[in-house]
C-alpha cells in the first residue's frame, strides 16, 4: 500500500528522470474505513508517479557445489530497478 509522497523501488520501467508514469492496474484502494477490492482490478483507479532514478540493486551471489566431483560454480546478478515517487492516487 502506498500514499502520496512515498518513494518506491520497482522493477525497471522505460522512462527517464522526471517522467510521469500512470499505473492503471490497481488491485486495492482504501480511504479511511472504506476499502475497494478489485476483481481483478478496481475500475477507474489510477496511481500517478514521477521517476526519480534508474539504477541497479545490490549484487546477489549464487553458488553451486557438488561434493566429490570437484564442481563449483559462482555467479553474480544485479537487478535493474526504477525508483518512483507517488504523486497522486
Amino acid at each position: 500500500m502506498v500514499t502520496p509522497g512515498d518513494k518506491v523501488k520497482i522493477e525497471k520501467l522505460i522512462g527517464e528522470k522526471g517522467d510521469a508514469i500512470k499505473f492503471d492496474d490497481v488491485l486495492l484502494r482504501s480511504s479511511g474505513d472504506k476499502v475497494e477490492i478489485g476483481s481483478p482490478t478496481v475500475k477507474g483507479a489510477v496511481v500517478e508517479a514521477k521517476v526519480l532514478r534508474q539504477g541497479r540493486g545490490e549484487k546477489k551471489i549464487t553458488f553451486k557445489y557438488q561434493s566429490k566431483t570437484r564442481y563449483q560454480k559462482t555467479k553474480g546478478h544485479r537487478q535493474h530497478f526504477t525508483e518512483v515517487e507517488i504523486t497522486k492516487i
